[in-house]
């Protein structure tokens, strides 16, 4: 079975332990990626998620339904073979981390910047040995070559399905240090979103709620959540 099929042609969905971890079954065959590889993931909860969705599908087949299926493809078609790579890119956005760069007015926007970046940013010094410095403005300035290597390291450490999960972190909330967070749970998931959306809020709480922009928010929102889960069920 590879790619999506359009019906369901199957009764039974099951995992097995494999080389590797757990390899995903219908009627006892493997699922396939839509790259042909072999579906394994590395761990119990992994296969649970994936069966549970391959399982709730009923006549015609919804891969918008099945995100854990598409975030273990991502990992597997996409993170394994360029995985140095993806690791690479992350590790540039702390070179121009969100936390970093700060407003210069209006005074009460840069406190409420302080009052919730200062103390992530504290806690990576601390964590990684990496002090990462603000810039008042939106003018690039180099941050500290030993930090952003030190950051990089611990990036280039996570395997291919918790960098698949990590990429969507960090790519979501445009915080290296944020994602960090979320992977070592420093604060409940739905804290580190607001973290993130600190700048938004803030024009919402100056000109009210504009609704096509909270329902773009939500969507992203949804979307970190997932990758926070995937990392989750990918831990070993």
């Amino acid at each position: 079975m590879s790619g999506w099929a359009k019906k369901r042609f199957w009764k039974d969905t099951t995992y097995e332990a494999t080389e590797g971890g757990f390899k995903v079954l219908l009627d006892g065959r493997g699922v396939k990626t839509p790259a042909k590889a072999p579906l394994v993931v590395p761990t119990e909860a992994l296969a649970q998620a994936v069966v549970a969705e391959w399982d709730a599908q009923e006549g015609e087949i919804d891969p918008t339904g099945m995100p854990v299926t598409r975030s273990v493809n991502a990992a597997i078609d996409k993170v394994s073979i360029q995985r140095a790579e993806v690791a690479d890119m992350l590790a540039e956005y702390g070179g121009s981390d969100l936390l970093c760069y700060r407003a210069t007015n209006p005074e009460g926007l840069i406190a409420r910047q302080a009052e919730a970046w200062d103390p992530l940013l504290d806690w990576a010094a601390e964590t990684f040995d990496a002090r990462l410095k603000t810039v008042a403005g939106v003018m690039f300035e180099a941050q500290d070559a030993e930090a952003l290597s030190k950051l990089s390291a611990s990036t280039h450490s996570f395997d291919n399905f918790e960098l698949a999960a990590f990429h969507d972190l960090v790519g979501i909330s445009g915080s290296l240090i944020i994602g960090f967070a979320a992977t070592r749970d420093l604060h409940p998931v739905e804290t580190l979103w607001k973290l993130s959306r600190i700048d938004e809020q803030w024009q919402e709480d100056q000109w009210g709620r504009d609704d096509e922009a909270a329902e773009e928010a939500e969507k992203k929102k949804q979307a970190f959540l997932h990758a926070y889960a995937f990392f989750q069920m990918s831990k070993k």
